[in-house]
């Protein structure tokens, strides 16, 4: 008897807990974010002047645009619709138990799991859809005005609470479906964009049986010691990526695969051994693979030297963004302006979405609006991801990045390496198996002080 009480007010904790936090990260006020009309800006390898949105004009050599094959847009219009058109995953409240635990939601705790979300989520655009591809419907989207949102807060509180309490879920109907959607595409290619759209976001379901979830993420965490409500850093989110992927069975997912930098090296034969994995007689076809790196980007604060390859590597089509965020908040960096990075927010609060219906809503998965921050704020501790579509792909990018690395580093060496042969020829295991090995020394000072 003693042990069932203690279980129910455990029960009522998380749950007044779980109520708080879906308030805490519900009160977002939305503020728009400014950009100069004097300086490009980059999104995920994408250059944007809006200086000659109005002029047919190719841009000045000091811009900063100078990175071959960059695609040169000049309209407003234009980068709200990429920046939209990119996948936003948020913390949720009211969906299934968390298995192990009576957490419904991840407010407050799992931000960096919903950045490693986004990181891969972009991977996969790229996968299936390509850099040029955008959502038709993205301008469409509304961006709610501060008052209405505050006041629709205090309302989501106070139903979110008594909702927790009492174990009932509220369902809300789709506002966009598949038919309207699909019925406006005019062949079968954007028929097609649109049914692998809907289908990259369906694997980041937050239900147990989605491929990307939050569930599956959790499981894959708890072989490396890692529970739902730990926090997560970047380095181990990468790992548990990787295990997700490894694991995915669904046909779609057997041409992609994950690599995870060893102590800031990439193994070039390894990597090329995991796409070439799949080289039968019968599939002659190397994979794809997501290189992550994970990297500091200094000691106790970001150290500026490194601000110019952070740049770089954003400028490129085939990054698929960064993992990181500044002390305590993790955001998914996406692009830049001057020395201020532009970035998706995963701390918003949104009720679960089914996505197992066949037309579910979109728009809560696209983020209206993009938010800026310095440079200078960012925590130096951070996962960089990278696209590679085969293993000629991955050649050619290594060397890019290499390039970058010599010229953007000031230190004596620089943030990481590309290395020739496989990582046992240097006496190092393939895959990390202690948990306390993908935290940083920082980190690890930091579980201790939790402890």
């Amino acid at each position: 008897m003693e042990a069932t009480g203690t279980d129910e007010v455990d029960k009522l904790k998380t749950k007044f807990i779980s109520a708080w936090n879906n308030m805490k990260y519900s009160w977002v006020l939305k503020t728009k974010t400014y950009f100069s009309r004097n300086s490009p800006v980059l999104l995920l390898g994408k250059c944007y002047h809006f200086k000659y949105e109005d002029e047919d004009k190719t841009l000045p050599a000091e811009s900063g645009c100078t990175i071959e094959d960059h695609v040169i847009a000049g309209s407003v219009e234009e980068f709200r619709k990429d920046f939209i058109s990119r996948i936003w995953l948020t913390y949720r409240e009211e969906f299934p138990q968390i298995e192990g635990s009576a957490l419904t939601t991840d407010c407050g705790w799992g931000c960096t799991l919903r950045t490693g979300q986004m990181l891969l989520a972009q991977g996969l655009i790229l996968h299936f859809l390509g850099r040029a591809w955008t959502w038709p419907d993205a301008l469409n989207i509304e961006n709610s005005d501060s008052e209405s949102w505050t006041s629709h807060t205090v309302k989501k509180f106070t139903a979110s609470f008594e909702a927790s309490l009492s174990g009932e879920r509220e369902f809300k109907t789709p506002t966009i479906s598949l038919k309207e959607t699909i019925g406006k595409y005019s062949d079968d290619h954007e028929m097609r964009n649109e049914v692998y759209h809907r289908k990259i976001i369906s694997w980041f379901g937050d239900s147990p049986l989605a491929l990307f979830g939050l569930h599956q993420l959790i499981e894959y965490g708890k072989k490396s010691g890692k529970k739902a409500g730990d926090w997560y850093g970047p380095a181990v989110v990468a790992h548990i990526l990787r295990k997700a992927v490894e694991e995915a069975r669904h046909p779609d997912l057997q041409g992609i695969t994950i690599y995870v930098a060893q102590d800031c090296t990439v193994y070039n034969s390894d990597v090329i051994d995991k796409q070439s994995a799949s080289m039968t007689s019968d599939n002659a076809d190397d994979k794809a693979v997501i290189i992550l790196v994970p990297v500091r980007l200094g000691e106790e604060r970001t150290n500026t030297d490194y601000l110019e390859f952070v740049k770089g590597i954003l400028s490129l089509e085939y990054c698929v963004g960064i993992i990181g965020g500044k002390p305590k908040q993790s955001y998914y960096f996406a692009g830049f302006q001057d020395d201020s990075l532009i970035y998706m927010d995963p701390h918003y609060c949104q009720s679960f979405v089914d996505v197992s219906i066949k037309d579910f809503p979109l728009e809560t998965f696209h983020c209206p609006s993009p938010k800026k921050m310095s440079f200078r704020k960012m925590d130096p501790s951070c996962t960089i991801g990278f696209y590679c579509r085969n293993v000629q792909d991955f050649k050619r990018a290594s060397e890019e990045i290499t390039k970058m690395l010599k010229f953007s580093s000031k230190e004596k060496y620089p943030l990481f390496t590309f290395v020739n042969g496989h990582s046992r020829d240097y006496d190092f295991t393939s895959t990390t198996t202690n948990e306390e090995d993908l935290f940083s020394e920082d980190e690890k000072k930091k579980k201790k002080k939790k402890k």
